[in-house]
């Protein structure tokens, strides 16, 4: 009869949290299928002796039953700053420079960073660059990014390795990094006050500006 009991219980509601890259849908597909995947205690069982699934974009995730009915997983996504392409995939790479992911997917609000001289790009192995310095100025340039909530969809690197973003339609040249928390925090009121410059081809040019004068080095030229 407890045996019985045991394999009637089945996981009714599924919750997610920790990750806004997969919904409660997506979750319950990828890691309760088959006959047995919403048997309570099959999960529990496989959850706490089995390996864990690979999901693409997750680092690990976590299984917290409340209740023989209720399943919460905890995702825990792996750190991603930036993707290149290379062999018609997207390589994602983390802070570090590792690539950590290879897909056929566009992670929204990941941005593509072009610009760099590559060699062969292998998973989890470092992205082959000149100048490893540029992942501290990656870094540092989507975390100011990631602060004033600027979403790009492309940063591309010039000659002399100065950062240009493509927001939309516009493309906005930074110059060199010298000065960049400022540049960022007038992009930002401009993009506040004028979010239609989104759709619209042209250049903003914030390369000269200086904070002694807010007005120096700004211009919009549409293309």
């Amino acid at each position: 009869l407890l045996a019985i009991l045991l394999l009637s219980v089945q996981i009714q509601h599924v919750t997610v949290t920790g990750s806004d890259r997969y919904s409660a849908k997506q979750v319950e597909e990828l890691l309760f299928t088959g006959r047995w995947g919403k048997n309570s205690a099959h999960a529990y069982f496989s959850d706490k002796f089995r390996p864990h699934i690979q999901i693409p974009f997750v680092e690990d995730y976590k299984i917290v039953f409340h209740g023989p009915f209720h399943a919460e997983v905890i995702i825990y996504d792996k750190s991603i700053v930036g993707y290149v392409s290379y062999m018609s995939s997207y390589m994602y790479f983390d802070r570090e420079g590792i690539v950590v992911e290879s897909s056929g997917r566009k992670l929204e609000g990941v941005p593509w960073i072009t610009g760099m001289d590559l060699g062969r790009v292998v998973l989890y192995q470092p992205l082959p660059v000149a100048d490893s310095r540029i992942f501290e100025e990656i870094l540092n340039l989507t975390q100011q990014l990631s602060l004033y909530e600027i979403l790009v969809d492309q940063i591309r690197f010039d000659a002399y390795n100065q950062p240009i973003l493509t927001i939309g339609q516009m493309e906005v040249i930074l110059g060199n990094m010298g000065n960049i928390d400022s540049k960022l925090s007038v992009l930002n009121d401009i993009l506040t006050d004028q979010p239609q410059l989104r759709e619209i081809r042209g250049t903003l040019e914030l390369g000269d500006y200086s904070e002694t004068n807010d007005r120096a080095g700004i211009t919009f030229k549409k293309k």
